[in-house]
């Protein structure tokens, strides 16, 4: 009995337990129900702050809401998201969603390979793919960016706006450009000129105007061209307005060419003539400037219905030529620089703007110069005297032999006529030899001083190059700079005593050494000819001397007479003749018997007489 009562006791009190702990767990489920109908509440009204909510909804209310608002999601849609989460692969984003969306970790690694982005990052994504069923949502950063974007550029468009970018490559006809999404930059828009180096404007940044897009077919074309027209459209009118004669502006160098320099003055372009780059020698402009350059120039003319402006730059410092008469006197010593050479002289610059020319003559008191490259090279720095100074036609005439000693002022007093001189043979011509003397000094020996009594028809017959010979100085000639020598003159003249050696009438034997027209030329010694004329040959009629004689041939003739100064000896074989005529006369006369009649005598006394005049006549004839 006492068992079956303590059984009953614990039956009641389990029973009272099991009933305690239901209590509990109806308390504890209302309390959940309570939290998670306030968690749904925070989370409908931050999914759909339009929904008005009072607390007295029911659960399967507020879930309806709550499924209601997430239903407003769409693909393509751009919401805001928190990251909540960075893994190897993809980072969560919460965009209010009952699951996380995911976005490929490669959105967010830069060029280095860094991951830029951490939790909590906030910004707009674009929901790429929503899937209800599987509760999948796939997010993308960067296609959120393009979306913002494509909206930027057509709010810019529609309001006629303009867009930063970055050029970043060349590309077929134009350039590519980075204004968050790629546009192209056609060619012809990118300046106002062609551009020679389209390499010089990749990775710059411009602002553009956008000319058309096409988000479909994802197409944006700019224009930088439209805004520096724009831009030098408001220069212009400006520019206009400032311009002056005698007035200094600045301006951008645009273009070079070989005869100047064309000057954007701001919307207005000017031509800098070469001739008005500066007062020295300007070859080419380029040599000075290049495209780009800013310069300052002064507006010299300005032609308002043409719109041509024409500019100087040397118009800005004064002329040097005005102050050259102070600066190079005649006869003062100048330093410059050797700029041009040409086949007559070197044109040396004193300063900018003043040249003078050194001719050939004046470069060297004893050498030949042929071209001044002999003496001097571009770019030389040299001393030269001021021979001559004419400033209003811009010229100085420059010499720099002059700056040492004349040696032709000395050479006469060291080598004065008649002083016996040696040297060496430098140069060989047919009208003569070049000795060398001293100090680059070449004194010539003319062929017709080289003897006394060859016929020499060219130097190279007797010397030759090199050659050291001896020469009396005949003549020196200061202002020709002429030195003149002789070799025969080391020897006496042989004509000297021709007259004593054949005298008038003497009979002579010679070999013939040339047969002309008109006569006969017979060699009486080494380089002493006689001329037997044609006249002198015989009594009979003779017409040419080759009939009668060759060359080589030996003759007897009398000296008829002898011009020691011009160096001719007359000879007649004639003559001879009528010696021997009077030798027989002589012998007849001496050899007749006395005549027995008066005719006899008369015979004598005319054959006498005959005698007697050809005596007479020949004696005037030799003299």
């Amino acid at each position: 009995m006492n068992n079956i009562a303590e059984e009953n006791e614990n039956q009641e009190m389990n029973t009272e337990e099991l009933e305690t702990q239901n209590v509990d767990v109806e308390a504890r489920d209302t309390e959940l129900d309570t939290q998670e109908e306030s968690n749904a509440i925070e989370e409908v009204n931050a999914l759909s702050p339009e929904t008005e909510i009072t607390g007295e909804e029911t659960m399967e209310e507020l879930l309806g809401i709550y499924e209601s608002s997430l239903k407003k999601f769409e693909e393509g849609q751009v919401v805001t998201g928190t990251v909540i989460s960075v893994g190897r692969d993809m980072v969560l984003v919460d965009v209010g969603y009952k699951s996380e969306g995911r976005i490929s970790i490669q959105e967010f690694i830069d060029e280095q390979g860094n991951v830029n982005v951490k939790v909590g990052d906030q910004f707009e994504v674009m929901i790429e793919v929503w899937d209800e069923e599987e509760e999948t949502v796939l997010l993308s950063r960067d296609k959120a960016k393009k979306v913002k974007v494509w909206d930027a550029i057509k709010e810019i468009y529609d309001a006629d706006g303009t867009i930063e970018g970055v050029i970043t490559n060349r590309v077929k006809g134009g350039f590519s450009v980075d204004i968050g999404l790629q546009a192209f930059l056609p060619g012809s828009q990118a300046d106002l000129r062609p551009i020679r180096n389209m390499d010089e404007m990749v990775n710059k940044t411009y602002e553009f105007k956008i000319l058309k897009y096409n988000k479909r077919r994802n197409n944006i074309v700019l224009s930088r061209r439209v805004l520096l027209e724009a831009e030098r459209e408001k220069l212009r009118a400006a520019t206009l307005e400032a311009i002056e004669n005698d007035k200094v502006m600045e301006g951008i160098v645009k273009n070079i060419t070989e005869y100047g320099i064309f000057v954007d003055l701001g919307g207005v372009d000017g031509l800098l003539h070469i001739t008005d780059i500066s007062w020295g020698r300007v070859k080419h402009p380029s040599e000075l400037y290049s495209v780009g350059d800013k310069i300052t120039v002064k507006i010299l003319s300005y032609d308002f219905e043409k719109e041509r402006v024409s500019l100087g730059m040397k118009q800005l410092t004064p002329d040097p030529w005005t102050t050259a008469v102070d600066k190079y006197p005649i006869g003062s010593k100048i330093m410059g620089k050797v700029v041009s050479l040409t086949d007559y002289g070197a044109f040396i610059e004193l300063e900018e703007g003043v040249e003078g020319l050194i001719h050939v003559s004046e470069m060297s008191w004893t050498r030949k110069i042929r071209h001044p490259s002999q003496m001097v090279t571009v770019g030389e720095e040299i001393e030269a005297v001021v021979l001559d100074l004419k400033p209003d036609n811009r010229r100085i005439s420059l010499g720099i032999k002059q700056t040492q000693e004349n040696p032709w002022e000395v050479i006469s007093q060291k080598y004065p006529v008649g002083t016996i001189i040696e040297g060496k043979i430098k140069n060989i011509t047919e009208f003569g030899l070049f000795i060398g003397i001293d100090d680059d000094i070449d004194g010539l020996v003319h062929i017709s001083d080289i003897s006394w009594t060859k016929r020499i028809k060219h130097p190279s017959e007797v010397y030759k190059k090199g050659d050291t010979i001896q020469a009396v100085v005949l003549d020196i000639d200061k202002a020709n700079e002429r030195f003149s020598l002789g070799i025969k003159q080391t020897q006496s003249d042989p004509w000297e005593t021709v007259a004593q050696r054949y005298e008038v009438g003497k009979e002579i034997s010679g070999v013939i050494t040339n047969l002309t027209d008109f006569g006969v030329f017979v060699e009486l010694e080494e380089g002493i000819e006689g001329l037997v004329h044609v006249s002198e040959i015989s009594k009979e009629n003779v017409k040419s001397p080759k009939d009668h004689y060759q060359v080589g041939d030996s003759i007897t003739a009398k000296v008829m007479n002898i011009n020691s100064d011009e160096r001719r000896i007359g000879l007649s074989i004639k003559r001879l003749e009528d010696d021997d005529d009077d030798r027989y006369l002589e012998e007849f006369a001496k050899n007749m018997r006395p005549a027995t009649s008066s005719f006899g005598e008369i015979l004598r006394n005319n054959i006498q007489e005959q005698i007697e005049a050809n005596k007479t006549q020949e004696n005037k004839k030799d003299k």
